[in-house]
């Protein structure tokens, strides 16, 4: 005799029909009866099992930001349901499609103060603003799940479904031809948004005038390639990226300056203190003061979505639209610019800034066993497969990644932008190899971050690696036993010396876990032996642990220091920093390689 169809049997089919093939998870009583629907779904869609439930919501908004797709989490009632919260906000502030499945207490409870019993509409209404719902009868659905999935996918941001448990085991009813009940269809075929023909004329009429153009590209740019180059070209402009948008162009164009921001280059902030127009395409870059004055440059932005545009800079034109139908239609209308010195002397910025930062990353550290940390991405930037993904966590290990990586090929990157949250650089990477388990994936992570929840989902990673058809996924762990970002932060913007209590952290064998778990390990202590350990950990067979003893007192010197923050870190070292000497020995030695003459040595 056929089972009945549960309401937990159909979601699972639902989310199959949308061609969902993954659901990043923790189980719970509170969603036992959709566990049980995967096992009779033949775990189809697959139940991929993190090792905490903040690390399911990381890792769907890793494998939607790698593919574009939506992304899948579920979790158990209560503490479950508040674990996503994270990842969930991630996702929100970083424009990325995620639904979360969420369990709640028997609808006979509820409202009864239940074990685990959590007001979750109230939990996620704003994180999940766009759609967030509670299931209360079997009709409800599929219209629940196809809204949410639509939702999230039309708006870029997480929605929800909650289902009480008892409802997860319930006869699945569909919605009839009645009043009051709500059918509902699948698939979703997404537009492309085009410009208005008025605010292209009234932009080319902008750049056209421009003799000095900067252009400013975030993650909203990133079907639009090609088009940002043509631009760039006829406009004999320079193309800085926001740290979203670091894998848009790749950095052996030489009119491409980089990062802007804390984490920038200096050849994107010299290019917005110099330029007299500015074209921003898919970016909402929050910090105003690395872009040029407000009265300085006349400015025209481009956005898909209209809730961003006109945000930052006192821009004279605002697109929505999406940027390649925006830059396509605008092409034919720009005037190529026949005096090039300009573009001549972002070029040749560009050049000058890596020929610096190949000289910093060989900066030799004054401490024993320790290695320069800009020398472990620069040595990553010169093997690094052309296909690689790469992940970075917050802290300063992302500084290292804004600067010192050079994009090429067919490569990706991302870190979480907009909340900057640790924790993320590990799954990201394993929803990276999720999404592409036929490409190379590396994840830079700082040993706070490892600590926090990285080593726990080396565990997932044992558990799955097996099953991706390229096996390679490098976690290069930036070991330096203190919490560096802040500790910097704290010099530089308070004017306070390292707090030993605060930011010391406890030494870990990340290599000895890694190997009792069965991967690959590489213990690093020297700047000369990078380049061999990352070609051995690019080429294993297994997923590989890079351990690597990082000198704590290379400082993250942005594109430009103002007098506030060299008189901070002048206080901090003379109010007693356990590093105080170590500290500006270092910080001397890295800034004097920005004024040294000659070519260096070169990236590539």
């Amino acid at each position: 005799m056929a089972q009945e169809t549960t309401v937990a049997d159909y979601i699972l089919s639902r989310l199959r029909e949308w061609d969902v093939e993954l659901v990043f998870a923790y189980p719970g009583d509170g969603i036992n009866g959709i566990l049980g629907a995967f096992g009779r779904a033949g775990n189809k869609p697959m139940f991929v099992q993190s090792r905490h439930e903040e690390m399911s919501a990381f890792e769907a908004v890793g494998y939607a930001k790698f593919t574009g797709r939506v992304g899948v989490c579920m979790a158990t009632s209560g503490p479950g349901a508040i674990h996503l919260l994270n990842g969930l906000y991630d996702a929100k502030l970083d424009h990325v499609p995620v639904v979360a499945i969420v369990g709640q207490t028997s609808r006979s409870a509820m409202g009864g103060s239940y074990q685990q019993e959590v007001d979750l509409l109230t939990l996620f209404k704003d994180c999940c603003h766009q759609f967030v719902q509670t299931a209360m009868v079997p009709e409800q659905f599929p219209n629940l799940v196809d809204r949410a999935l639509r939702t999230a996918i039309a708006t870029r941001s997480p929605t929800c479904v909650i289902v009480p448990s008892d409802l997860q085991e319930a006869k699945w009813t569909a919605p009839a031809h009645a009043f009051k009940q709500v059918p509902s269809s699948l698939g979703m075929a997404r537009p492309r948004v085009a410009p208005d023909d008025d605010a292209i004329r009234a932009a080319a009429e902008i750049l056209n005038r421009g003799s000095k153009v900067a252009i400013l590209v975030g993650q909203g740019a990133r079907g639009a390639a090609k088009e940002v180059s043509e631009v760039a070209d006829v406009l004999g402009a320079g193309v800085a990226k926001a740290l979203l948008g670091k894998d848009v162009l790749a950095d052996d164009l030489a009119f491409v300056t980089g990062a802007i921001g804390l984490l920038g280059t200096r050849p994107s902030y010299e290019m917005m203190m110099g330029c007299d127009t500015l074209l921003t395409v898919g970016s909402s870059f929050p910090y105003t003061q690395f872009m040029p004055q407000l009265d300085q440059a006349r400015a025209v932005q481009v956005d898909l979505d209209g809730t961003f545009v006109g945000l930052r800079y006192p821009y004279e034109v605002n697109i929505v639209a999406d940027a390649k139908a925006a830059l396509t239609a605008l092409l034919p209308h720009l005037q190529r610019k026949q005096d090039r010195s300009w573009r001549e002397k972002i070029e040749s910025g560009v050049r000058r800034w890596w020929e610096v930062m190949d000289r910093e990353a060989h900066v030799e550290s004054g401490a024993t066993d320790m290695v320069n940390p800009m020398r472990v991405v620069h040595e990553l930037s010169l093997r690094v497969p052309e296909d690689a993904i790469v992940t970075s966590d917050s802290g300063s290990a992302a500084n290292w990644y804004a600067r010192q990586l050079r994009m090429r090929g067919t490569m990706r990157g991302s870190l979480s932008g907009n909340l900057a949250t640790m924790g993320p650089g590990v799954p990201y990477a394993i929803g990276a190899k999720f999404a592409h388990p036929d490409r190379p994936v590396i994840a830079l992570v700082g040993d706070g971050a490892m600590q926090m929840n990285g080593m726990a989902e080396l565990i997932t990673i044992r558990r799955y690696w097996q099953q991706w058809e390229d096996p390679r996924l490098v976690v290069c762990v930036f070991h330096n036993n203190d919490l560096n970002q802040v500790t910097w932060e704290m010099r530089a913007m308070e004017g306070s010396p390292k707090f030993v209590e605060s930011q010391s952290l406890p030494d870990v064998a990340f290599s000895a876990f890694a190997r009792s778990l069965g991967l690959h390990a590489i213990d690093v202590g020297k700047d000369g032996d990078l380049g061999d350990a990352w070609a051995e950990a690019l080429c294993a067979d297994v997923p590989t642990v890079l351990d690597v003893r990082t000198d704590p007192n290379y400082p993250p010197i942005p594109p430009h220091a103002d007098w506030d923050q060299v008189k901070n870190m002048t206080r901090a070292m003379l109010a007693g920093d356990e590093n105080g000497w170590q500290v500006v020995l270092t910080g001397i030695r890295t800034k004097v390689q920005e004024l040294l003459p000659g070519t260096g040595r070169g990236s590539r």
